[in-house]
């Protein structure tokens, strides 16, 4: 699991980027978004599917780029307004997404729901 200290800045950006780009063009994307790539933020993209992941990050000497990708199933993102370019979020819910977890709609574990009647 992913721990972050709180200080850490976390942007989600909403629309896809294709993960063959470079350093430079994702931190070109990040500039388009408005924000500073240098800034110690971390920058997250998801690949037009949502099987990848890539955070981007500029640590003072230099970037670092950390990727995921799933072998089954999709990254959910967090809940978006309508016509945002970008998202913030904390570690916590970084983590979530990254590790699979749906933050969209709670859903019931098989032990929450109602035995099965007895036969």
């Amino acid at each position: 699991m992913l721990s972050l200290p709180r200080h850490i800045r976390v942007f989600v950006a909403t629309a896809p980027l294709d993960m063959r780009g470079s350093f430079d063009a994702m931190a070109g994307r990040v500039r388009r978004l408005g924000l500073e790539p240098v800034d110690g933020a971390l920058y997250v993209f998801f690949s037009r599917s949502r099987t990848m992941a890539a955070i981007l990050h500029f640590d003072g000497s230099g970037w670092c780029l950390f990727c995921k990708r799933l072998s089954q199933g999709t990254f959910e993102l967090p809940a978006i307004p309508a016509g945002a370019d970008r998202v913030a979020v904390d570690g916590r819910v970084l983590a979530s997404i990254l590790d699979g977890i749906d933050l969209r709609a709670p859903r019931r574990r098989w032990y929450d729901r109602d035995p099965p009647a007895a036969k």
